[in-house]
């Protein structure tokens, strides 16, 4: 059995990965599945937090307090030196992300019957695009978490290579793949060469032809969904008295996961207040106040990821807004999704095409498309990939699974 384990520490799902002889990779972390959300709820009335899973449900039920959600987006951005209020004292989102990394350890460590002192972790191909010093930085800061937890030594794999590792271990010849990694913050892609032969093979770099990746997830494509089709019925677009629109920065907090807290402080509901005295369409401004006053923001960004989800199998979905006043249902159609998110695939469209321009390969070379990720089955999304490599095969992975997999097998050689 490996002495280390894999970290997939993720946006909106985080793993923790470990190499057995005939057992499976992932461990059990929590209500007997291997994945844990990447979610942390201080319970006001008790005085003490929860995770995961058990975090969505005492947030839902009701409890007062605080939930904080795509906790990994705050590596690399200025957020990460702050702190944010917790049951009346503040709390430093290092030590927030502290505590949800030490919790993955010690559940691992439950799981396994065994301690980690050493782990190979995850991390996007880019934490921050277009700037090497806030992307080391954010590795820095993750590597000085892991240690603060407990991990003597660590070790940094890029996640999309991680996710060839896993699918590598399921071929019989040999391939050029690409790996499509389309998580909750980041799209991150991978040209490599697989094969049974290649995978005994200790140092890989030669087998790795180009990485790339992009700033864009699903809670960016959460984000466009609800700025498209929730937001105007909270007064998005609406008119002030002086004839200029509401201001758009509450709207793009309210629909970007680890911003919508920023909503709920004295200052900004003041602002509220004042602006709802100059709006022209009062009832959908009241609605978000009221939608504030009652601390549901995140209830709301759930309802829009539900939904997202649904369109990646059907046309259209209806969203039950039972919380605002009134209740109301509102469909989504994919024709409308696809749209609000149109630049960010372009986006996806230009990393993938420099990609494969700086590994120097033709896109009819590439065999398979291996893709993985939460994000991945994203209907739109999936098709613009495949058609930039129309011969190649298209297989899903673990969609949750693949990095954490790939991570174990990757500990096994770093590690032993």
């Amino acid at each position: 059995m490996a002495d280390a384990c894999g970290i997939d520490f993720g946006t909106s799902n985080s793993t923790v990965g470990w190499s057995r002889p005939g057992q499976p990779a992932l461990l059990t972390l929590e209500d007997g599945k291997a994945t844990l959300p990447s979610v942390v709820f201080f319970n006001a009335d008790e005085g003490n937090f929860s995770y995961g899973r058990a975090a969505l449900a005492n947030y839902l039920a009701g409890y007062d307090g605080r939930l904080m959600r795509s906790l990994k987006s705050l590596l690399g951005s200025g957020l990460i030196d702050e702190q944010t209020a917790v049951g009346g004292h503040a709390l430093p989102f290092r030590e927030l992300l502290s505590k949800f990394i030490g919790e993955l350890k010690a559940r691992g460590e439950r799981a396994a019957g065994r301690g980690f002192n050493r782990a190979v972790f995850g991390r996007p191909v880019f934490f921050v695009d277009d700037n090497p010093a806030a992307d080391k930085l954010a590795e820095d800061t993750l590597a000085e978490i892991a240690h603060a937890v407990g991990f003597d030594e660590i070790a940094f794999q890029y996640e999309p290579i991680a996710a060839a590792f896993d699918y590598e271990s399921t071929i019989e010849r040999e391939q050029l793949v690409l790996v499509a990694d389309i998580g909750g913050g980041t799209s991150d892609f991978t040209l490599v060469r697989l094969s049974p032969e290649r995978a005994r093979k200790l140092d890989r770099r030669e087998d790795i032809l180009a990485t790339g990746g992009v700033h864009i997830g699903g809670t960016d494509f959460d984000k466009y969904l609800s700025l498209a089709s929730v937001m105007p019925l909270l007064g998005l677009g609406s008119k002030l008295n002086n004839g200029s629109e509401v201001p758009s920065g509450y709207y793009f907090n309210l629909a970007t996961w680890h911003t919508i807290n920023l909503l709920y402080t004295p200052r900004t509901r003041t602002q509220l207040r004042d602006v709802a005295r100059e709006v022209v369409e009062r009832d959908k401004f009241a609605t978000l106040l009221r939608l504030v006053e009652h601390r549901s923001g995140h209830w709301l960004a759930m309802q829009v990821e539900a939904g997202k989800i649904a369109l990646s199998d059907a046309e259209s979905a209806l969203l039950q807004l039972d919380r605002l006043s009134p209740p109301q249902t509102l469909e989504v159609r994919r024709e409308q999704f696809d749209h609000s998110i149109a630049h960010l695939l372009a986006s996806v469209d230009k990393t993938v095409n420099s990609l494969l321009r700086d590994a120097g390969v033709a896109a009819d070379s590439v065999d398979s498309v291996f893709f993985t990720g939460g994000s991945s089955g994203i209907h739109s999304l999936r098709h613009r990939i495949a058609a930039l490599v129309p011969g190649a095969q298209q297989v899903e992975g673990d969609l949750f699974g693949s990095i954490g997999a790939g991570l174990a097998l990757d500990a096994v050689r770093k590690f032993g």
